[in-house]
């Protein structure tokens, strides 16, 4: 009985060292401005901003190589917080990296799909289902509106449709003032 309570103190604190040792030589730092720079981007991954996705575009602003104005999806919005939370200047969005539009999603024509799965390779965030030689179909709550699939379909049967603002992201017109009588 002694016997076993020894063995498994001795292989509790092995195991214990061990995990302790492992977690020190492989721990993965991460940098929390990449982290709060990453969490305001729109996560479309569509790489307009010249990077492969938003993380290593957040990864190039935190380290100084790229611009807070590169991001077409995020619009003036985005550039206006990470400009807070930076602290530096709002720029207007950068033209050569395309121009703020309305959010999008996916639509395939499912009577004109031939199931290539072209669409399906191109999709970064696989918004995109369906099997060779079948139809697919987009999931639109995982779409981006990103329109990396549209270059690929060879038969042209994906349309980008512009999506309701919920309702709680309504933007109501600022009211008027009423001119008062003798002014103008």
């Amino acid at each position: 009985m002694l016997t076993a309570i020894v063995s498994i103190t001795i292989l509790g604190s092995l195991f214990g060292l061990g995990l302790g040792w492992s977690a020190r030589r492989f721990r993965v730092d991460s940098d929390p401005v990449v982290e709060s720079i990453n969490a305001i981007l729109p996560q479309t991954q569509c790489g307009q901003c010249n990077y492969p996705g938003c993380k290593p575009y957040a990864e190039a602003i935190a380290a100084g190589e790229a611009g807070i104005n590169q991001c077409p999806p995020g619009g003036e919005a985005g550039i206006q917080a990470l400009a807070d939370l930076l602290g530096v200047e709002a720029l207007p969005l950068n033209p050569d990296n395309g121009e703020e539009k309305p959010r999008t999603v996916a639509l395939i024509d499912e009577k004109t799909c031939i199931g290539c799965t072209l669409c399906i390779q191109a999709c970064p965030v696989d918004a995109i289902l369906g099997a060779a030689k079948k139809m697919h179909t987009v999931i639109e709550s995982e779409c981006t509106g990103c329109d990396l699939c549209l270059p690929p379909c060879p038969v042209d049967c994906i349309e980008m449709v512009v999506q309701p603002s919920p309702t709680g992201a309504w933007e109501w017109p600022r009211p008027v003032e009423p001119l008062k009588a003798g002014a103008g």
